[in-house]
């Protein structure tokens, strides 16, 4: 997929010791994200990855973009214009009615969806 350059960014919501691996797959200039912690513990970074790609590794919390008024619009414009012209395609597993919000809800822990699940009110 990247001819053997590695990837140019890589997001992770877990945080768990697989970052290592995550962070060996970066191409040179490598950016990572971390921004969730599902996994509570520290992650290690390999330091000669770290150093010999020039990596950057960042936390990211949707607060930086929702508590920001400049940057929430410019977010809000990208997204109604992605979904308008077609370049932003969300992904629906499942659809749930609001009748079935416990089910949806067990869906959702079972961590088997790939794309969103949706509640129709």
């Amino acid at each position: 997929m990247t001819d053997g350059q590695g990837a140019r960014m890589a997001f992770d919501p877990v945080g768990d010791p697989e970052v290592g691996n995550i962070l060996r797959s970066l191409s040179f200039l490598g950016i990572f994200f971390q921004y969730g912690a599902l996994e509570t513990s520290d992650i290690s970074v390999p330091v000669m990855e770290l150093l010999g790609k020039d990596l950057t590794i960042r936390g990211y919390q949707l607060f930086e973009v929702t508590q920001n008024e400049s940057r929430l619009n410019r977010a809000k414009a990208f997204i109604t214009e992605g979904l308008e012209n077609g370049s932003l395609r969300p992904i629906v597993d499942k659809v749930f009615k609001l009748d079935e919000i416990v089910e949806a809800h067990h869906y959702m822990e079972s961590n088997s969806q790939v794309g969103k699940i949706v509640v129709e009110l």
